[in-house]
């Protein structure tokens, strides 16, 4: 299915994102989240970059092979979107952990314009207004936490391992610590990555998930085992990551009526999207950006 801004998108997931255009860039943002009027946030997609060949055009990594002036020309013309400075930026650093890094304005510019004094962190999370986190992607799932009460932001880079380990909770009881955050009243946005008709997965992937459906805060959900992962035979399944990391959330005492679930596929949209698995690894990457407006 394709919707007028051109993307395939998966038929009968609502809320889904907004696809908007400005000044040749394309971004991507969650309806549910920007009627708060609270927080700026934004999904980059693939145009509006200065970037080139493979890494065209607005890919937002250091380590890719691109050069160092034209991704910080993207992370600029990323910055404007989203209201903010690149010295205003603070990036992850992942690895596939479920490691979450509560943020202050001592850490502004991070991964952008000076050094990461960190290493290990797939969350960010802060509750002070102007500082813009970064998370980053080409097929793992972006998790965007709004807190409308207590007044904070979080943002995780969820993959299968991250997705397996309860990614989305583990980042709802950070902010819970760290802000007093309670998890009814999160509002949770779950971004463009691979789907599962695209996402195949072998016998090891596939037991991760039955034992991560097999924990006692899982049963009752309205999301099961079997909605998720697809046995297709000889050890090999489909696997639905947007739907696991919905019950993640679930589990933790999101409120379903609180998740924002994307329609939008990394791999079934290379040209507009980075999409590892598209790409064969030759790829940049995309940046989901969320920053607490004061």
């Amino acid at each position: 299915m394709e919707q007028k801004d051109g993307l395939k998108r998966k038929a009968g997931i609502l809320p889904g994102m907004e696809c908007f255009q400005k000044n040749g860039a394309e971004y991507l943002t969650f309806p549910a989240i920007s009627r708060t009027g609270m927080v700026s946030h934004l999904m980059t997609m693939r145009a509006g970059g200065v970037s080139e060949g493979d890494l065209r055009s607005m890919n937002l990594s250091f380590s890719r092979g691109d050069k160092r002036e034209n991704v910080e020309e993207n992370f600029r013309r990323t910055a404007a979107l989203l209201g903010c400075r690149p010295e205003d930026i603070v990036c992850s650093d992942q690895t596939h952990t479920t490691n979450i890094r509560r943020v202050t304005a001592a850490d502004k510019g991070k991964g952008v314009v000076r050094p990461k004094d960190y290493t290990d962190v797939d969350g960010l999370i802060t509750d002070e207004p102007g500082i813009a986190l970064a998370t980053f992607y080409a097929d793992c799932v972006p998790l965007l936490f709004v807190d409308p009460v207590r007044r904070a932001v979080g943002l995780s880079h969820s993959g299968w391992r991250g997705t397996a380990q309860g990614m989305g909770a583990r980042t709802a009881e950070a902010m819970k610590e760290a802000f007093g955050s309670r998890t009814e009243d999160l509002l949770v946005g779950i971004g463009p990555s691979i789907c599962r008709d695209c996402y195949e997965v072998s016998e090891d992937v596939a037991e991760a998930f039955r034992e991560l459906f097999s924990r006692a805060d899982f049963q009752g959900l309205s999301v099961r085992l079997s909605d998720v992962l697809f046995d297709k035979g000889n050890g090999k399944y489909q696997l639905d990551l947007w739907k696991v990391n919905q019950a993640v959330c679930l589990s933790a005492g999101v409120r379903p009526e609180h998740i924002s679930m994307t329609d939008v596929c990394t791999c079934c949209n290379p040209d507009r999207l980075f999409s590892h698995r598209a790409s064969g690894g030759k790829r940049g990457n995309l940046g989901m950006f969320v920053m607490l407006l004061p």
